[in-house]
């Protein structure tokens, strides 16, 4: 037996005693060593995660050690390896998946979320779902996934170099498209109301930082780029106005990339989408293809990577994690679990 963090109830937590997996022949075993807290971990602890059945053992983004291998996982992966893993599952039959986009598999259920997590000692994978990097140690592979989520939406704008590129929001989701977009070559403005987040995306690659709730946010933008606006907007934030802004701001013939959800119904001018040809694109998830980008920026010493993490919990304090986040959110950018 296994000790298991489990949320049993919006904000209830306890530990259980569940069984060690096995790895089927294609699975491997790993230990855990650390788990990161995301915004839906938070949301499950609230009651407010429409996807999540209770009792769920949260946390997606890991990383861990190589425990053992079943009897056809290929021979680069052996016992001892620090890894990371995509958290996703794929259908393989769905319309996403025949395209070739099985990030937003519509059958896709995450770690955490739709099936239980990584806030064990252990747990099992497909091995074709690891990722390595000697150059990584284990506090930085436990930082792709989230990392992965912002590039993937860089990658969804299209992101080139000479691109403009404005990211509205800065908390961990939004520094990942920050450092993906700048990664790419591209000139990063990013956008936020706290100035510890701004400074965060300055060290992630951002030329320029723009505090919204003491400027004019339009006018800084349109002096920023000759008044054509950003040639991509990438929203980080979730919030109705930050939907419109994105479409008010962005360039003609730009991109627009929505990462967060609104909770609210969001109204728009619909007209800018026809006098500007905007392209308009959800990003869900991540491909392999941003697994891969996020560990070589990472391998690039490209990410602040220790003024991101706000704090390290052991695991016997996971509840209490949180409960701070939830009572303070602004103050955490990042939580970790040590196993």
């Amino acid at each position: 037996m296994m000790t298991a963090f489990t949320i049993v109830a919006p904000g209830k937590t306890e530990f259980r005693e569940v069984p060690v997996p096995v790895p089927a022949a294609d699975e491997v075993l790993i230990r855990v060593c650390l788990v990161g807290y995301c915004g839906s971990d938070l949301n499950t602890f609230r009651g407010l995660n429409p996807m999540v059945s209770y009792p769920r053992i949260p946390g997606h983004e890991i990383s861990g050690t190589l425990e053992a291998v079943g009897a056809s996982v290929p021979t680069p992966w052996r016992p001892g390896m620090d890894v990371t893993l995509s958290p996703y599952t794929q259908c393989g039959e769905c319309s996403a998946c025949r395209q070739q986009r099985p990030n937003c598999c519509r059958r896709n259920q995450t770690l955490g979320v739709q099936r239980d997590g990584a806030l064990t000692e252990f747990i099992v994978a497909p091995w074709n779902k690891l990722f390595a990097s000697p150059a990584l140690g284990l506090r930085e592979l436990a930082l792709v996934e989230p990392l992965t989520v912002g590039g993937h939406a860089a990658a969804r704008g299209q992101v080139q170099a000479g691109d403009t590129v404005c990211v509205l929001g800065c908390g961990a989701i939004g520094l990942g498209a920050v450092a993906g977009a700048a990664f790419r070559g591209a000139r990063v403005l990013a956008v936020d109301i706290d100035a510890a987040k701004l400074a965060l995306a300055s060290q992630a690659g951002a030329s320029h930082t723009l505090d919204s709730s003491r400027c004019d946010l339009h006018a800084e933008l349109q002096a920023l780029t000759q008044g054509e606006g950003p040639d991509v907007v990438i929203e980080a934030i979730g919030l109705p106005a930050t939907f419109t802004a994105a479409v008010d701001e962005v360039a003609f013939a730009g991109r627009v990339v929505y990462i967060g959800y609104a909770k609210h119904p969001v109204e728009y001018q619909t007209k800018l989408f026809v006098q500007k040809e905007l392209d308009i694109r959800g990003s869900r998830n991540a491909l392999p293809a941003d697994f891969t980008a996020v560990i070589r920026l990472l391998e690039a010493r490209r990410f602040p990577l220790a003024e991101v993490v706000t704090r390290v919990y052991p695991f016997r304090q996971a509840g209490q994690a949180l409960a701070d986040w939830h009572a303070v959110p602004a103050a955490f950018t990042k939580i970790l679990i040590e196993m």
